[in-house]
């Protein structure tokens, strides 16, 4: 039987790295409308709610088909707050109207480049491996950022970041490193709610091999806008084929 599965796209106002970045216009679209259709589009949740803290925004929201229910609280919308309280806050919210779902899937805006058969793929092994606790999207490193090839400085002193750093001296030595890419965080309910985690006890990587971007400075979005062309048919092509027969409906009205 298929999982009831709610998606959640995280947006508060206010940005220091990008300014005002969940709103900002991405190849004409803002930026949380990709995550928005991406995870409309996917066909992978049942739900899909924008968790913000301005109203602009949840009218940005509404617009792209993302659910508006609440206004996050001040506590959860600043910058020191941790990402899991906002997803419980979701997630005890539909909770409270009855409505319980199995897995939730969190889809961060930052991310805006995903794939419909990588969504598609994670939650069918989520939902098919009862032993999971999770499935998190991630992608592979560079072997010359290899966290073994990192230094820190200590009193003006170059050391090696990782303990046996100065031991592997070759790039095909040192071990195949991931890091999180925030395409997909796909958690069962229990294990958010019960045992007060993203991750939970057995997590699986789900590895993403296409060339996407994490926004975090506008050298990252001058990236994204170089890269848009090549998803914005499948995130938000939908939505821009409704707007173009909205036109043309209101033209022959």
């Amino acid at each position: 039987m298929k999982s009831k599965v709610l998606g959640i796209v995280p947006a508060r106002s206010g940005s220091k790295g990008i300014p005002n970045k969940n709103a900002r216009p991405l190849a004409g679209f803002p930026l949380m409308t990709w995550a928005i259709r991406a995870a409309l589009e996917s066909g992978t949740v049942d739900r899909l709610i924008l968790s913000t803290d301005c109203e602009d925004l949840a009218r940005i929201g509404r617009d792209a088909g993302a659910e508006t229910p609440f206004i996050r609280p001040p506590d959860l919308a600043d910058d020191a707050a941790p990402m899991l309280p906002v997803i419980q806050h979701t997630v005890n919210f539909v909770m409270d109207s009855g409505w319980i779902p199995e897995i939730v899937i969190l889809f961060q805006p930052t991310a805006p480049f995903r794939l419909k058969e990588d969504l598609v793929s994670a939650l069918e092994i989520l939902e098919t491996s009862p032993s999971l606790d999770s499935v998190v999207s991630v992608e592979a490193i560079p072997d010359h950022y290899s966290p073994h090839f990192l230094m820190r400085i200590e009193n003006d002193r170059l050391l090696p970041f990782m303990p046996n750093g100065l031991a592997v001296t070759r790039r095909q030595d040192a071990p195949k490193s991931y890091t999180r890419n925030g395409q997909f965080y796909m958690t069962r309910r229990a294990t958010l709610v019960e045992k007060n985690s993203i991750y939970g006890d057995n997590c699986k990587p789900y590895v993403t091999t296409h060339k996407a971007v994490n926004l975090d400075s506008l050298h990252d979005w001058a990236e994204a806008e170089k890269l848009a062309h090549i998803y914005v048919e499948q995130t938000v092509g939908l939505l821009r084929r409704q707007k173009r027969h909205k036109i043309i409906s209101n033209t022959l009205a």
